[in-house]
């Protein structure tokens, strides 16, 4: 199973979600990634960054707690798509315009629609949206 990540799954690992069918469902895609990988998009990695900023200054985890979170994230097999972000834009923007989703989320769909993935999201308006395109989410029935 190819898997699409997006952030606020991989943030799931760190800041633990309150509903424990989440919780459950992200420690089961981290298996699937530990086993299998995931591909995610360039802006992943400031989208990650930016909550864990968030985090900090809310005082909800430490400097260290960042640290050592980037640190795990580097031996995971998480690698960044390799098509420029430049040249999907114009789907991207389609993507948005049909599911009124926002570039960032579009990005997302449409990486997993170009690998005929799965998508691994806590985002409901996105996940809603995929299921809408065809797109399988993580932990729906297969």
């Amino acid at each position: 199973m190819t898997l699409i990540l997006d952030a606020s799954m991989a943030l799931s690992w760190l800041l633990k979600r309150k509903d424990a069918s989440e919780a459950a469902q992200s420690g089961l895609a981290l298996d699937v990634i530990r086993a299998s990988g995931a591909i995610v998009p360039a802006l992943w990695y400031p989208e990650v960054a930016n909550t864990l900023l968030l985090a900090e200054r809310q005082r909800v985890i430490a400097a260290d707690e960042t640290g050592s979170f980037l640190a795990s994230l580097s031996f995971w097999p998480i690698v960044q798509d390799s098509v420029l972000p430049a040249l999907c834009q114009p789907q991207i923007i389609h993507i948005g315009r049909v599911y009124r989703l926002t570039a960032y989320d579009a990005t997302y769909l449409e990486l997993a629609m170009r690998h005929a993935a799965v998508l691994a999201t806590f985002d409901r308006k996105l996940a809603d949206a995929a299921r809408a395109a065809g797109v399988r989410v993580f932990g729906d029935a297969a």
